[in-house]
C-alpha cells in the first residue's frame, strides 16, 4: 500500500495560515499514517482514511448534503478508502455512488479541508477515528439526484442554512472556506 500520495496531500495542506485546530488534526494524521500502514482499510480498527466530496454549485452558494442513515445527521458525501490511496478518486467514487451525480468536477486536486472525527461503535465494529480527506467538487444543481441506501435524504442546501442542519464546527469550517472563495 502506497501511503505517500496521502502524506503528500496532507503536508501540502499544512500551509501557514491553516486554522490551528485543523493544523493539529493534520499533524495527528501524519503521525497516525506513519504508525498504521494498513490505514487505507477498514480492518485498521484504530481508524482509517476516508475521502469526502464537499459538493458545491457553480456559484458556490449551495452545497449538496446527505442525511446519513447510520449517523443520523446531515453531512457531505464520502466514504472509506477501501485500499485506494488516491483519496480524490475515493471522494469522487463516493460522490457518484451516494448522489447519482455523474458530472462532477474537482475544483482542485489539492485538499480543501481535513477533519478527524470519532465514529461510534456499531455491532461488532468498535468506536474508531475517520481521517477524512475533503475535496471541493463542483456539480450541476439541475442534474437529478439518486438517494442511496446509505442516506435518508439528499438535498441542495444554501450555505447560510447548513448550520441549521448540522451545527458542528467541522461543517461550519467547510462553509467558511467556501464563502472565502468569493
Amino acid at each position: 500500500m502506497d501511503l505517500s500520495p496521502a502524506l503528500a496531500r496532507l503536508r501540502a495542506h499544512a500551509a501557514p495560515g491553516l486554522d490551528p485546530h485543523e493544523a493539529a488534526m493534520v499533524e495527528d494524521a501524519v503521525s497516525f499514517i506513519g504508525s498504521h500502514p494498513e490505514c487505507l482499510w477498514r480492518r485498521c480498527l484504530d481508524g482509517h482514511l476516508t475521502g469526502s466530496a464537499w459538493i458545491v454549485s457553480a456559484d458556490r452558494a449551495w452545497t449538496l448534503l446527505t442525511h446519513h442513515h447510520k449517523l443520523d445527521k446531515w453531512l457531505q458525501v464520502g466514504g472509506h478508502a477501501d485500499g485506494d490511496g488516491d483519496l480524490l478518486a475515493v471522494a469522487l467514487r463516493e460522490a457518484r455512488e451516494e448522489s447519482g451525480l455523474s458530472r462532477l468536477r474537482p475544483v482542485s486536486e489539492e485538499l480543501f479541508d481535513f477533519d478527524r472525527h470519532r465514529i461510534p461503535g456499531r455491532g461488532a465494529e468498535p468506536e474508531h477515528w475517520h481521517y477524512d480527506f475533503r475535496f471541493l467538487i463542483e456539480a450541476d444543481r439541475g442534474e437529478p439526484l439518486v438517494i442511496s441506501s446509505e442516506s435518508k435524504d439528499l438535498a441542495w442546501v444554501e450555505l447560510s442554512r447548513v448550520s441549521g442542519l448540522n451545527p458542528e464546527e467541522s461543517m461550519a469550517r467547510l462553509v467558511r472556506k467556501t464563502l472565502a472563495l468569493g
